[in-house]
């Protein structure tokens, strides 16, 4: 039983993060579009900022699939 409630806990940590991942992509990705329509000349700077704020949210799915693989393993 303890078994199931480990995948369940790591299936649930990783699905999860991913979906916050997505959101959080979208909501970057969109504010760096209309950034870039709104000042065309600062469209270095913003790609360069949108690229920073997107890996640092995929290092959340990265650090929950780290989890619930210990969490499984356990």
């Amino acid at each position: 039983m303890e078994l199931l409630g480990a995948m369940i806990g790591a299936g649930l940590a990783c699905g999860l993060a991913a979906l916050g991942a997505s959101i959080g992509n979208g909501n970057v990705i969109s504010k760096t579009i209309e950034g870039v329509s709104r000042q065309p000349e600062a469209k270095g700077s913003l790609q360069g900022i949108m690229f920073i704020g997107v890996g640092l949210i995929e290092a959340l799915p990265i650090l929950s699939w780290v989890v619930g693989l210990l969490l499984y393993l356990k």
